[in-house]
């Protein structure tokens, strides 16, 4: 067989292995002569192949033994292809107008065939960066984490199911201890991976790292990531693992995917869209000061909350009698409990959501991998400026999160800060 044992495919080989792969030829109408291949990989992991032809059209993303973007001697589990699979299928299948299908599968070649989400599809932090509005991108994200997060929990299945679910996905380690060091260790400490705007940076970096309090705060963040296998989380859900046009929004690469806390994923959404309020400035020009826009996003995030808190209440109460083993309906049998045990759950996730959303503003402006949102700000000292407003704001999140009662508070301190 010729495709027997892993090797990165390069576009002339992908197109031996379609040939090879019915699942794959049938969907280009076995036509291969007109064929276009494109590698548009930009990511720091994998290499994505955009398949092209008369008959049809997918994308092939193939998973390589190390981190793309450091090179071989940062190795890399080729694994995480079947997480991603696995993860894309199960929310695909709670989720199914926000995900993109998967056609195939091949755990030996670490490689996912799935739909492509042709122009004008475009990863919604270039959106965010051109300052284009998306009217539905509230409802949609709402709509993805309410109905992903609530039906792969204790709230719609049994502890049976469950922790079937959660064992899989324990084998996701490797993953999962990458987020482990850049999100919650690297920055709060010296790394050779650590970098910022520098020299403007260079004291608020180290005001992190000897934040006590904020430490405080972090190591709690990060016990609940690793030990709290709440729901099937996406694990990396920030503005560049969602494709968007005006009338379409679709999560893509949970690569990161495991059994985990709500609030990170939540969190992961809430706060890149708070760092894409916060660079905005420096995209600002004489024609466009951006203020609208920003009123926009500040608007967007704070109905993103909103509309998952009742989406998520909505699903809890409609499902109160399943088989959900979290609540059992013979215990929490009336309504005034269940509404009161609905409030403590929601404002806990609320919390939780902040910490984590603060979290990862901070790994991203002193951390290892950073945002095109603050980086394609070319004045370094104007980028400077807008990422440390971003990072004073997540640093006082992260400490004083419990203070916060609901999302319109936070954003109001947001606008008073800029």
């Amino acid at each position: 067989m010729a495709f027997a044992e892993f090797r990165p495919l390069d576009e002339k080989s992908l197109v031996e292995y379609i040939k090879y792969t019915p699942a794959l030829a049938s969907k280009l109408g076995d036509k291969f002569d007109d064929l276009k291949i494109r590698e548009v990989g930009d990511g720091n992991l994998n290499f994505v192949f955009i398949v092209a032809g008369s008959g049809g059209s997918f994308v092939i993303k193939q998973a390589l033994p190390y981190v793309r973007c450091i090179g071989e001697s940062w190795p890399m589990t080729k694994e995480r292809a079947y997480f991603e699979a696995v993860a894309l299928k199960e929310q695909g299948h709670w989720c199914p107008g926000h995900v993109p299908e998967v056609y195939h599968f091949d755990r030996t070649m670490s490689l996912i065939g799935m739909r492509y989400l042709e122009p004008p599809h475009i990863i919604l932090r270039k959106g965010l960066i051109a300052g284009i509005e998306y009217p539905l991108l509230a409802e949609h994200m709402s709509e993805f984490m309410a109905r992903t997060l609530f039906c792969t929990s204790l709230l719609y299945h049994s502890t049976t199911e469950h922790k079937r679910a959660v064992a899989e996905f324990c084998g996701n380690v490797e993953l999962c201890r990458l987020t482990e060091q850049v999100v919650f260790s690297d920055p709060y400490k010296v790394s050779k991976y650590n970098r910022w705007t520098s020299p403007y940076l260079d004291a608020d970096a180290e005001a992190v790292r000897e934040d006590n309090d904020l430490k405080l705060e972090i190591a709690e963040l990060k016990s609940m990531f690793c030990e709290r296998a709440q729901a099937l989380i996406h694990g990396d859900l920030h503005t560049g693992s969602v494709m968007v046009t005006r009338d379409s929004t679709q999560v893509i690469d949970p690569e990161f995917a495991f059994y985990g806390p709500m609030g990170f994923d939540v969190g992961a959404f809430l706060g890149n869209l708070f760092l894409s309020f916060f660079s905005q400035d420096g995209h600002a020009n004489q024609g466009n000061d951006r203020k609208a826009y920003k009123e926009w996003i500040l608007q967007t995030t704070e109905e993103t909350w909103n509309l998952f808190q009742q989406k998520f209440v909505n699903l809890w109460n409609e499902h109160k009698n399943g088989s959900g083993e979290a609540y059992l309906p013979a215990i929490y049998n009336n309504d005034v409990l269940l509404e009161l045990v609905q409030r403590k759950f929601m404002k806990d996730l609320f919390h939780d959501s902040l910490g984590f959303g603060a979290a990862k503003m901070i790994r991203r402006i002193v951390g290892i991998a950073h945002v095109e949102d603050f980086e394609s700000i070319t004045d370094a000292g104007k980028r400077a400026d807008c990422e440390r407003r971003a990072l004073n704001f997540a640093r006082m999140l992260l400490k004083e999160r419990q203070k916060f009662e609901g999302i319109s508070e936070v954003v109001s301190l947001v606008r008073k800060l800029n």
